[in-house]
């Protein structure tokens, strides 16, 4: 009776071992990482400028680093670029940056950015070419060709870290570029003040004598 009672205890301590194994092992659904707090996101970031300084900021910054504004909108901007690793592989990694005004009267403005890598391998499929005969038919013959094309093997958006980082420095760069360019344009506009010319000190051809003048001339005589 006690064999039994021991056999029958080892095997459901076993069983419960086995199942927390399988339930450690087994990851947690996509949709329950997901992490919807109220802190900061590192996919934001807050900027001393409007919304469409900010976006334009944006734009230069993706443009600087080889990206095509695909779609530009005082608000947002869109931006792509290729990657080619090797001969067989292709990635492309699109941004999307949208910009909102923290408010009404507010001068500062929030950027959020979303960035996606696409992931392309090569396909090769070979196709085998048919040739009619008559006597013997419809013969499959291995003189086919070769169809190389690339298909998309993985899609995935760039986790938080230095890529959105640098990203918002470069931003930050160019907003404040902006903000110094006014200064030294009013300062280049400012009129000077004009130097004293050699034709000054020259009355102009037939301008009327003073008085001096003509008792000097008179006395010449």
């Amino acid at each position: 009776m006690h064999t039994k009672f021991r056999t029958f205890s080892a095997a459901s301590m076993l069983l419960a071992l086995v199942s927390a194994l399988s339930a450690c092992s087994t990851p947690k659904p996509l949709y329950q990482q997901e992490q919807f707090d109220a802190s900061d996101s590192p996919y934001m970031h807050r900027f001393a400028a409007k919304a469409e300084p900010a976006c334009e900021a944006a734009r230069r910054a993706l443009l600087s680093q080889g990206y095509i504004a695909s779609s530009t909108k005082p608000d947002s901007v869109d931006g792509s670029k290729n990657f080619q690793p090797n001969n067989d592989s292709h990635a492309v990694i699109e941004i999307h940056v949208v910009c909102t005004t923290d408010g009404l009267k507010s001068n500062s403005s929030t950027a959020y950015v979303n960035a996606v890598q696409d992931r392309y391998a090569l396909k090769k499929s070979n196709t085998s070419a048919s040739v009619g005969l008559s006597v013997f038919g419809s013969l499959s013959l291995p003189i086919g060709s070769s169809d190389d094309s690339m298909v998309k093997v993985a899609s995935e958006t760039i986790p938080a870290g230095v890529f959105y980082q640098r990203f918002f420095a470069l931003v930050d760069h160019y907003l404040k570029a902006d903000a110094a360019q006014p200064a030294d344009v009013a300062a280049a506009a400012t009129p000077k003040e004009a130097l004293p010319s050699m034709n000054d000190a020259v009355p102009p051809i037939g301008a009327a004598q003073t008085g001096d003048d003509s008792q000097k001339a008179t006395s010449t005589k």
